[in-house]
């Protein structure tokens, strides 16, 4: 979502600069920085953001540099009666001549100095909207740009995860015949020699399985991978999805982690975990 868009046009006395930057935002946050004078185009300006840029902390200024909202005039007959009352003072308090500046105190009184408000003419709002529309525009063909790559490298994550993921297959098999070696060579030691009930062996084997299966996992981790690549393919907004299937391939994932009980797979499962939380920070990039 992050970007940047400039535009600015020209018309027969004033010349608009519009600036918009995006970054990451879960909604839409607009900060607009407008001179006075341009304050009644605010909401049109809100409503083509909100049209078209959809979510992320987007902030827009605007100049004019054509001087219409910094003329200024001074009110002689204001400032001429401050003046005549300062002199007064000053003779009065027997102030040497040029002691004071009299012409600067008198600019600083107040409504001496006024700044006139200029009006926007219909030329001026149209050439100013459209220039807004064409720096949005920018802004979406930089997004766009961005877009491309964050979808390539978010293809190439998914696709690392499902690679893994099969790597781990043949060490599922491996594992529970550790596990059965493994609970045997207890019995055993338990025993001290003894034979052993092999219906009771057989049981702890069972419940074992049950324990350490992961089949349920890795079916539902390889369909969020393949749901997550089908969404990539959708058109329009789609980043709030790729999170939540992104939420449910961390939770198959830690589940991996957790019922593995083998360094091998933990290997494995724990390289899963940095390719998605890569996907879970591109993700936020994602409108």
């Amino acid at each position: 979502m992050t970007g940047f868009g400039k535009a600015e046009t020209s018309t027969s006395n004033e010349k608009v600069v519009i600036e918009i930057r995006a970054l990451n935002s879960k909604q839409l946050d607009m900060n607009l920085k407008l001179p006075q004078i341009l304050k009644e185009l605010e909401m049109p300006m809100r409503s083509l953001l909100t049209e078209r840029l959809v979510r992320g902390k987007v902030e827009l200024s605007a100049s004019l540099e054509g001087g219409m909202d910094k003329k200024a005039s001074i009110n002689e007959n204001l400032a001429k009666e401050y003046h005549q009352q300062l002199e007064h003072l000053s003779s009065e308090l027997e102030l040497k001549p040029g002691s004071t500046d009299i012409l600067a105190l008198v600019m600083k009184m107040p409504d001496v100095l006024q700044t006139e408000k200029g009006e926007l003419g219909e030329e001026l709002k149209e050439a100013i909207m459209h220039t807004a529309e064409e720096a949005v525009s920018r802004l979406i063909e930089f997004r766009q740009s961005e877009g491309a790559s964050l979808d390539k490298d978010l293809r190439s994550h998914i696709h690392s995860i499902s690679d893994l993921q099969e790597q781990i297959s043949p060490h599922i098999d491996i594992r529970i015949d550790r596990i059965r070696e493994r609970i045997q060579k207890n019995m055993e030691q338990q025993m001290e020699g003894n034979d052993y009930d092999p219906s009771r062996f057989e049981q702890e084997i069972i419940y074992y399985l049950e324990k350490y299966d992961v089949s349920e996992e890795m079916t539902r981790l390889q369909k969020h991978c393949e749901y997550f690549i089908e969404t990539l393919d959708l058109e329009g907004s789609k980043g709030k999805k790729l999170g939540f299937i992104a939420q449910e391939i961390g939770r198959e994932i830690n589940t991996l982690g957790a019922k593995s009980y083998d360094s091998d797979m933990q290997k494995l499962v724990v390289r899963m975990k940095d390719d998605l939380e890569k996907i879970k920070e591109q993700t936020l990039n994602v409108l």
